[in-house]
């Protein structure tokens, strides 16, 4: 038997490292007496025994439960608010008036209508099950109402059809309160108990298929009976409850009441009385309140009336006749409101937030003063020593001699030079700010070579021409934006060094260096910036969560004096329209520059251009400003987005006051009818002015003769001058070759070009210059209520969905 002979290819195992390994002798002999630093912490570490870890952990789900168990005690209990419920039917098939008539169970409890008699909005006192309930309404189609009720309800009932669900505009409506944020919610369906016994099972089984595309692992319930209201009432008041970040962390009220007294020089504006419940937080009267669709306003004080809707209503037995005796509720108790007012808080002109929303800039700020005369000694030295030259001469010849003598190389280096001014005009060519508005649109506009598109003649009577030529002009510009991404077209009759003058030349857009503080436009003196927002926003979270504020607490009912509103507020309120106020953080009605992330909405489709007015909702704000579209990386310098992108989200720029992270973002357009269409959701990144948003512009030529590295570049530029002008800047290629201009050639702008390989016939040359923009200053707090949503209307943007 022959031997084992090792082939070339022989296991070589790594040798064993013993001085890495050494024992703790070894290591303190090494060492020769010296120590370790000891890790300084301000919390005692102790170690727990196993018996303790279990104890210690006992107690913390012990206290978690606690917590959440008084929570629920809490809302809807005498010292707590009313249960804000918002019932929201999905189809038009669901008749409201007869679930809010199941509701009204008067055999449970006493029911407290409004002031103006509809039954839309009451109060329901529930003395058995300790708990009372305000509900309201609203239809899907009234978007607005929808949203602000969300805002503030605890809980929200959804109706659904027995067979469908949900129609298409009860889902867009879905979409809009996903999007905003859903707080707890239950699912009822209204009309089952008319169906045939037997098709009653085979209903709810497709119901709950549909129903699990929106709401997975949730029960429904049934709403026909007053059995069935009754279970459905039990189930409201024992759920846990869902949180809702950006209402937690400031305190709120929806308005049961109000009242405007008028000023006596303007009728227009005077002072409004604001009664509800104060819900999140306490309310302090110094702090700024924010009306939802109307903009803030100081508070001049907070009173105490008593309860209108006790849990318990108090017995009052009359002098003459000590037998009879009668319950307070809504109606009795607005007349003894005035007789048990109590002044709260008033407001402290020395620590009360200020209304001051924008800088007023000074335009002596940045002047330059005379300098002194160390800074003028200074400079003749600094520039003595930049003006000695080096040079060889011959033996015994004197400064003046030598100041005429040229060197070998001396031509080459003027050209050097020059060369290096073209370069640096090139980089740092930047226009004043104190431009007309007109050039400003003429330099954000590119002229694009567009095709001609075969169009039909018929038309229907109803289709506005205007309208769908617009719409068309941008289907194409989006198309050419997808091909063709940021190239436009050289103008021909504007020399390029003009028309590109606020644009520079980059190594790398993701390394090479931009200061954010350079030419900045005349907006950016009227915002506020945060030296460090992110420790800003750690420390007012901190402080809300341990300090003790003076003010109304949770589950007060108060009367808030709101100074200062317009008498159009308190019109909207009592046509019907709710009236929601937050209380406003330090800081918050401050302009600064907001940043976005948002992603495209799939039943939307329509192209939506930068610098467009869109609606936003942030948080509890409603707003209109036209933003910037860039893309969302981790880089410093961020690249212009033309349009809204359906395929990645996208970072939104908009000038609108500070608002504190976490918190919603929905983004409306407003349609030619009226109506708002849902184009993006996300939520609120940053508020950093010093984001950097660029915009890129390519320019194209095509190679007109190839040699082995070298290559005539044409139809890039039209004149000799734009060709020395934009020497400096680096050239690329679609298949990837990267190059230079080496020399102009003639008078119509070709050029000879060297790359680091051979160029393709079918390639083309191109050229990356850089702009970096600013979002426009378009910013409105007053959106017009949107024309509501018919089914006939939002089947045209939604698709329906698939009921089988």
């Amino acid at each position: 038997m022959a031997a084992h002979r090792s082939g070339p290819l022989k296991q070589q195992n790594k040798a064993h490292k013993g001085g890495r390994h050494r024992g703790r002798g070894s290591a303190q002999r090494d060492g020769k007496g010296r120590l370790a630093p000891k890790s300084l912490s301000k919390k005692v570490r102790k170690e727990l025994s196993r018996v303790d870890q279990r104890h210690r952990a006992s107690q913390l789900r012990k206290q978690k439960k606690e917590a959440v168990l008084a929570e629920k005690r809490q809302l809807g209990s005498k010292d707590g608010p009313p249960h804000q419920v918002l019932v929201v039917p999905l189809h038009d098939r669901i008749s409201l008036p007869e679930a809010l008539r199941l509701l009204q169970d008067r055999d449970a409890g006493t029911v407290c209508l409004n002031e103006w008699g509809s039954t839309h909005n009451f109060m329901l006192l529930c003395p058995g099950l300790k708990h009372r309930w305000f509900f309201t309404s609203a239809r899907p189609g009234d978007l607005h109402t929808v949203l602000d009720l969300a805002k503030v309800a605890d809980s929200i009932l959804f109706l659904l059809d027995p067979l469908e669900g949900w129609d298409s505009t009860g889902d867009y409506c879905l979409s809009c309160l996903f999007a905003q944020g859903l707080p707890t919610y239950t699912l009822a369906i209204q009309g089952i108990s008319g169906l045939p016994p037997k098709k009653q099972i085979d209903a709810r089984k497709k119901l709950s298929k549909v129903v699990e595309k929106r709401f997975p692992d949730d029960k429904l319930l049934l709403l026909d009976t007053q059995q069935e209201a009754g279970m459905l009432l039990r189930q409201l008041a024992n759920q846990k409850q869902r949180h809702l970040a950006f209402r937690d962390r400031r305190a709120y009220l929806f308005a049961h009441h109000a009242d405007f007294v008028p000023n006596e020089e303007n009728n227009l504006v005077g002072t409004l009385k604001i009664s509800g419940y104060v819900r999140g937080q306490t309310m302090n009267v110094n702090s700024l309140l924010h009306i939802i669709g109307h903009g803030d306003f100081q508070m001049k004080q907070i009173d105490a009336p008593m309860d209108p809707f006790p849990l318990n209503p108090r017995v009052i037995k009359s002098q003459k006749d000590s037998g009879m005796a009668m319950e307070i509720c809504a109606t009795d108790a607005v007349t003894d409101m005035e007789e048990d007012l109590k002044v709260l808080m008033k407001a402290d002109p020395d620590r009360q937030e200020t209304l001051q929303t924008e800088v007023i800039p000074d335009p002596m700020e940045g002047e330059q003063t005379w300098p002194t005369e160390e800074e003028l000694r200074e400079a003749n030295d600094l520039l003595k020593e930049r003006s000695k030259v080096v040079k060889k001469v011959p033996k015994g010849t004197s400064s003046y001699q030598a100041e005429w003598i040229l060197d070998e190389d001396g031509e080459s280096g003027g050209e050097e030079e020059e060369d290096d001014d073209v370069e640096n005009e090139d980089f740092m060519a930047e226009e004043s700010p104190d431009e007309s508005s007109e050039e400003e649109e003429e330099e954000e506009c590119e002229t694009m070579t567009i095709g001609e598109s075969v169009r039909d003649d018929l038309y229907d009577e109803k289709v506005d021409e205007e309208a769908e030529e617009m719409m068309l002009e941008k289907y194409k510009q989006e198309r050419l934006e997808e091909m063709f991404p940021d190239e436009v077209d050289t103008p021909r009759d504007v020399a390029a060094r003009v028309r590109f003058q606020k644009y520079r030349g980059l190594k790398s857009f993701r390394t090479s260096p931009w200061d954010p503080k350079e030419n900045l436009p005349q907006d950016y003196a009227r915002i506020f910036q945060f030296q460090n927002f992110t420790n800003t926003r750690k420390r007012i979270f901190k402080e809300i969560k341990e300090k003790d504020v003076e003010g109304a607490e949770v589950g007060w009912y108060v009367t808030l004096h709101v100074s200062e509103v317009p008498v159009s507020v308190v019109e909207h309120f009592k046509r019907g329209a709710p009236l929601a106020a937050f209380s406003l953080l330090p800081h918050e009605q401050k302009m600064s520059v907001l940043n976005m992330v948002v992603s495209r909405h799939p039943g939307n489709t329509e192209p939506v251009k930068a610098k467009e007015e869109l609606i936003f909702h942030c948080g509890f704000r409603r707003f209109r400003a036209s933003p910037l579209f860039s893309q969302h990386t981790a880089a410093d310098k961020h690249k212009f987005q033309r349009f809204l992108t359906a395929d990645v989200a996208l970072v939104v720029t908009v000038y609108a006051p500070i608002t504190f992270p976490p918190a919603s973002v929905l983004l409306f357009k407003q349609n030619s009818n009226g109506m708002h269409s849902l184009i993006a959701t996300g939520h609120l990144l940053s508020v950093d002015p010093d984001r950097m948003v660029i915009k890129r512009v390519v320019l194209s030529g095509h190679p007109f003769k190839i040699f082995t590295k070298m290559a005539v570049v044409r139809y890039m530029f039209f004149n000799r001058e734009d060709v020395l002008w934009f020497k400096p800047v680096e050239l690329r290629t679609k298949w990837g070759r990267r190059g230079h201009i080496k020399e102009p050639l003639g008078t119509h702008g070709h050029m000879k070009c060297s790359f680091d390989g051979k160029l393709k016939s079918q390639d083309t040359v191109l050229m990356n210059l850089y702009k970096r923009i600013f979002p426009k200053w378009t910013y409105d707090p007053y959106v017009p209520e949107p024309v509501p949503w018919v089914k006939s209307e939002i089947s045209t943007v939604l698709p329906e969905m698939d009921m089988k």
